[in-house]
């Protein structure tokens, strides 16, 4: 039995941002936010520890320094 769900006290930014999401999206304001809970939870990933190794060797990361120059070369790049 589906059930009614309420947000109280939504900041105006974050009610503006969501408004803008959902004109981009064609959605009403309840579709859109019914979109984002079904993205979050009907989608979840799970990390396991293969896939974290895996997606480290994608990347080529070797060492912790490497890593961290990659992300301070990011954020210069701001």
């Amino acid at each position: 039995m589906p059930v009614n769900l309420s947000i109280k006290n939504t900041p105006d930014a974050i009610v503006t941002k969501l408004r803008e999401r959902a004109k981009r999206h064609h959605r009403s304001l309840q579709g859109e936010l019914m979109a984002i809970l079904e993205a979050c939870v009907l989608t979840e990933e799970r990390w396991t520890p293969d896939a974290i190794l895996a997606e480290t060797q994608r990347l080529r990361l070797s060492t912790p320094a490497e890593a961290v120059a990659m992300i301070r070369s990011d954020r210069d790049d701001r």
